[in-house]
């Protein structure tokens, strides 16, 4: 696939799920790249932290490639670029502050001067190839958000990335309603569009009013206050900041990725009057009306540090009155893992609080009041959304038409649409996929190693030794060995049973396979009659 004298679109990732975000486009034999990000692994993924966008399509077409555009810093655009970027070799463009996060990344993963990395600010043009593209200040929960205006000889695209209107932002720009009109004045052919609160009736809010909200909650805590909210949302953190510091408390940091964050942010200007943060023994020993930390893991991630202090097992420790406020949106699937140490901490005696009980947090995308006023100011001849689920996506191209926009195209990961000419439709569909991060090695997601690990997690393993003698009998009783298999207090006549079936169904034949087989499949049929399941069986058989 080469684009012609066309304008194509293809979603390699964030059409049909929130997260992951990656995006083409395509005209005159050239593909420009916005965003690459990942998504948290799910209970589907045994084992998994990180998922990654497949890439394949723009690996296998980089000379093609014109460069790679970040549209802000959150991880579901910018974080499998450490795992990624190197391969497609091509510069990558980011203003200042996304690119001392993925400065940062790089380095930690030993990359640096491996990727070629370029500032870009307001105002700029980059001239990549046929495209034309200038980054466009919107309001989000981090700095330099931008949507991007790309300019081709087949159509104009206004790619908003995620945004919100924010007329006080607590950091970074407000969203300009002029500069926007003055981008719809010259006429935009389609606008891809963040649909993550498509269903909210209500605008998102402004990060300023949750200052008061949460100097509320802390300064009526008797005890400890742990506050978590996402690591990237440098606005909070200025507002967690400044809420310490009128109630007189001490700052604590728990989480390596907050570090971070507090680090880049400092470099490039933000964050500089974040009060300064105590070590954990100094902290322990503070009064505990006088300590207020913040904390990764407010989406129940157990290895993340909220889920190690509710789990007894960091060196914050929180008991009787002590408060923990949840001060971010619960991601829609991690409702079990937050309950969970949600539960750890009643456990504990810890009064928690959620945006349900007081005005903790705020949306960093738009709800549909804002969504048509964008919708006014770029009126576009086309939406296509992006950024969310089937159906959030649905839902906000019946809204878009319902407000006038002439068409609307619901995509998903793997959709070629074609943009222009003519009204924008899909002509064919592209291989997309997913990739993890296990350990230090890049896997398909559907591939044999993680397919081995679900049915080990399902069903268990039985390990079976085989010894046999020169005739090919047996020479000792077969060996076994059960991992998850559901026999509990029967284990040893389990194990005695299935030695039995294995030593009945050696046969002295010289093709090993076929043995392995023979031994293989008896074995699981006496777990079957056992348990009602079917264990992975693993047979070894050595000849003496």
């Amino acid at each position: 696939m080469t684009p012609g004298n066309e304008l194509l679109f293809l979603a390699l990732g964030g059409s049909g799920e929130i997260g992951m975000n990656a995006n083409l486009y395509g005209t005159q034999g050239k593909w420009l790249m916005v965003d690459c990000g990942m998504t948290f692994g799910e209970a589907d993924y045994p084992g998994i932290d990180l998922i990654l966008p497949d890439l394949d399509f723009i690996e296998r077409r980089r000379k093609d490639l014109v460069g790679l555009v970040l549209t802000h810093g959150h991880e579901d655009h910018i974080g499998a670029i450490p795992y990624l970027a190197a391969d497609l070799q091509v510069p990558l463009y980011a203003t200042p502050f996304t690119a001392g996060l993925i400065a940062h990344k790089l380095e930690e993963e030993g990359l640096s001067g491996q990727v070629k990395l370029r500032l870009i600010h307001p105002g700029d043009v980059l001239d990549l190839g046929p495209f034309r593209v200038t980054p466009v200040p919107l309001a989000h929960s981090i700095p330099e958000s931008n949507g991007l205006l790309i300019e081709t000889d087949h159509g104009r695209i206004f790619h908003t990335g995620d945004w919100k209107l924010d007329p006080t932002p607590v950091l970074g720009n407000p969203t300009s309603p002029d500069q926007l009109r003055a981008i719809g004045d010259r006429g935009i052919d389609v606008m891809v569009c963040d649909s993550t609160n498509a269903f909210t009736d209500k605008e998102s809010g402004s990060e300023a009013e949750v200052y008061d909200g949460l100097l509320k909650v802390v300064d009526e805590a008797r005890g400890r206050v742990v506050v978590t909210t996402f690591a990237s949302n440098a606005a909070r953190l200025h507002t967690i900041g400044k809420v310490a510091e009128a109630t007189g408390r001490r700052v604590a940091v728990a989480g390596r990725s907050i570090e971070r964050y507090l680090k880049v942010a400092r470099a490039t200007g933000y964050l500089t009057d974040f009060p300064d943060t105590v070590r954990y023994d100094e902290a322990m020993r503070l009064p505990r009306r006088e300590l207020l930390v913040v904390a990764t893991g407010g989406q129940g991630e157990p290895r993340a540090a909220l889920g190690r202090i509710a789990a007894g097992q960091h060196e914050i420790k929180l008991g009787e009155a002590d408060t923990v406020v949840f001060s971010s949106r619960q991601i829609p699937g991690n409702e079990n893992a937050v309950g969970r140490v949600m539960n750890q901490l009643a456990m504990l005696g810890v009064q928690t609080i959620t945006e349900r009980q007081a005005h903790v947090h705020v949306s960093g995308h738009p709800g549909r009041p804002e969504l048509q006023r964008m919708y006014e100011w770029i009126r576009p001849k086309t939406l296509i959304p992006v950024h969310g689920e089937r159906r959030h996506m649905l839902e906000q191209a019946r809204l878009g038409l319902a407000s006038g926009i002439p068409g609307a195209l619901v995509q998903v990961n793997g959709d070629l649409v074609r943009l222009a000419p003519g009204a924008p439709k899909k002509i064919g569909e592209e291989h997309v996929g997913r990739l993890v991060l296990d350990g230090d090695v890049i896997l398909p997601a559907d591939g044999s190693t993680i397919n081995e690990r679900r049915r080990l997690a399902f069903q268990g393993v039985i390990a079976i030794s085989v010894v046999l003698n020169k005739n090919g009998a047996l020479a000792a009783d077969p060996q076994v060995r059960i991992v998850g298999v559901p026999v509990e207090e029967d284990r040893d006549d389990f194990i005695r049973d299935a030695a039995q079936t294995a030593a009945k169904a050696v046969e002295p034949i010289r093709d090993e396979e076929k043995l392995r087989e023979n031994i293989r499949l008896a074995v699981r049929r006496c777990a079957t009659l056992w348990t009602g399941k079917k264990p992975n069986v693993e047979v070894l058989v050595t000849r003496l």
